[in-house]
């Protein structure tokens, strides 16, 4: 006799949705909402002086901090951009694994090297 029953299929996490309850629910995008952080607008800088600070942080391998000029859907700034430029081409250069390319740069500081003996 042949066996007509199907294999069991496990709903994974589709099976505990139905535990959360609305308190958690309204908990969890109350608490989204607030770590939601809103990037200031930092001054535009012309091409002379962003051309002197990656070429200062170039040499002296200092990291940096790049606001791009990129919005969200929102109208936000996106993130900063922190870490040292990694590479860098005739187009743009590569910064925390990102490819940034010279045009889309709205604004760019030196940041200030941590020592490991600074960490506490």
């Amino acid at each position: 006799m042949k066996n007509e029953l199907h294999p069991y299929q496990d709903r994974k996490k589709l099976k505990w949705n139905g535990f959360y309850l609305s308190e958690h629910t309204s908990q969890l995008t109350k608490e989204k909402k607030e770590q939601a952080v809103l990037w200031p607008q930092k001054p535009l800088m012309m091409q002379g002086e962003i051309n002197q600070i990656l070429t200062t942080a170039l040499t002296k391998n200092q990291p940096i901090t790049l606001q791009k000029e990129e919005l969200d859907q929102e109208g936000h700034y996106l993130p900063n951009i922190v870490g040292v430029i990694q590479a860098y081409d005739e187009l743009g250069l590569f910064i925390a694994g990102e490819k940034v390319h010279y045009d889309e740069i709205r604004h760019v500081a030196l940041g200030r090297a941590v020592k490991w003996s600074d960490l506490t």
